[in-house]
């Protein structure tokens, strides 16, 4: 099972994520759920989600205390949550920032960044202030892991986007093309 752990704040859009790349490995043939974790439910409150996918019946329904791989969809959170808590050996940690992985401290595993945020800004997607970086990040995601495919991620996307589903689309594959990897 490969489980994946997005931290966000409320109003990026973590939840819509989360769910957007389960229809992607759906429709891949994987078994997959994805649920939140709410604390205080409000816009800008920290906002946890969890993916998992399987070839096999994923039937445990729990929060995720060992992922994978993590996604970080607001870099101040690095400073307000562990996020790396319980990542298993060689995970990947996906970080919206405008930063390159080298430029990144204080992270075990794995590094990618992708400007999440200039993306969306950039496709008209949520306000400067208040961007919604969920597809972004997600197309960057399936670049830097290979667990779905794009062209699967930007028709779930077009199929179940709230809003704006061409803008979206449009964001993950420009993220896609625009993530950097980094090492241990």
């Amino acid at each position: 099972m490969i489980e994946i752990r997005f931290h966000g704040r409320g109003g990026q859009g973590a939840v819509v994520a989360s769910n957007l790349l389960a229809m992607a490995a759906f429709r891949e043939g994987k078994d997959v759920q994805a649920f939140p974790y709410f604390g205080v439910e409000r816009r800008g409150a920290p906002v946890t989600a969890f993916t998992k996918l399987d070839d096999k019946p994923v039937r445990i329904k729990s929060q995720i205390y060992e992922p994978d791989h993590v996604i970080v969809m607001d870099a101040s959170l690095l400073k307000a949550v562990d996020v790396t808590q319980g990542l298993k050996a060689g995970g990947l940690v996906l970080i919206n920032t405008d930063k390159k992985p080298q430029e990144v401290h204080g992270i075990k595993g794995k590094i990618a960044t992708v400007d999440a945020t200039a993306i969306a800004v950039k496709h008209g997607l949520g306000s400067r202030e208040a961007p919604i970086v969920n597809t972004a990040i997600l197309g960057a995601f399936a670049k830097a892991t290979g667990i779905v495919k794009i062209e699967s991620l930007v028709e779930s996307i077009l199929d179940s986007a709230p809003a704006k589903k061409d803008e979206n689309a449009e964001a993950a594959k420009e993220a896609y093309e625009s993530v950097l990897m980094g090492g241990e």
